[in-house]
């Protein structure tokens, strides 16, 4: 896994008269765990959907590198992982099927015994596998939502709320793969958890 970095200065979003974000800044490095925390509407997702290349920041400015070299914007999607609440899966498709789609859509050639590892991995019972997402849960929802965004084992890997919709087992398979991606890859997680807050190698604080 390449080391990926990235680095962000003076970050501000407006929509329209609204200021979203005001002048913020901080870096995400493998082996570091940056927690943005804040109330709703603070602009926590802005924040990680600007680092992800989603949307573009007002004023400020998101550079990649990998190692000492700028990366293009166009390469980011490359490098990065990313679950959100509003990221949407494809409900008349199966988990299995939507990680087929995922790792073609990103080039790769996963047989299905490693995606299926993957959603065990993350609690997904085998005899959900291949029923259509749009019977499952909210919890088995988001655990599919976690498959896609490390199904290519990213070295920058953005979460925002990850234990959105799990009980307390979920959690715990939240906590373990940011410890696992903790040694792998820069992780950034936007929340307002107190369990999550405690993963933070740095913190930034956003306020209404």
């Amino acid at each position: 896994m390449s080391a990926v970095s990235v680095e962000f200065k003076g970050v501000s979003k407006r929509f329209g008269n609204r200021s979203v974000l005001a002048a913020v800044s901080g870096t995400l490095q493998r082996g570091r765990v940056l927690v943005v925390a804040g109330p709703n509407g603070a602009g926590k997702s802005t924040l990680l959907n600007i680092l992800a290349g989603l949307l573009r920041p007002s004023r400020g400015e998101v550079v990649y590198r990998n190692g000492d070299a700028p990366l293009a914007r166009t390469h980011w999607f490359e490098h990065l992982g990313m679950a959100a609440p509003d990221m949407a899966v494809y409900e008349e498709l199966s988990a299995l099927e939507n990680l087929r789609f995922f790792a073609r859509l990103r080039g790769l050639h996963l047989e299905d015994p490693t995606l299926q590892e993957l959603l065990d991995g993350l609690g997904l019972p085998p005899r959900e596998h291949t029923r259509t997402v749009g019977t499952y849960s909210s919890g088995m929802r988001q655990r599919v939502k976690l498959a896609q965004a490390i199904l290519h084992e990213p070295p920058v890997l953005l979460l925002d709320e990850p234990s959105s919709n799990l009980d307390e087992a979920g959690h715990g398979v939240v906590a373990d793969l940011v410890a696992r991606f903790r040694e792998l890859a820069a992780v950034a997680v936007a929340t307002n958890d107190p369990r999550e807050m405690t993963w933070a190698d740095a913190r930034i604080d956003l306020a209404l």
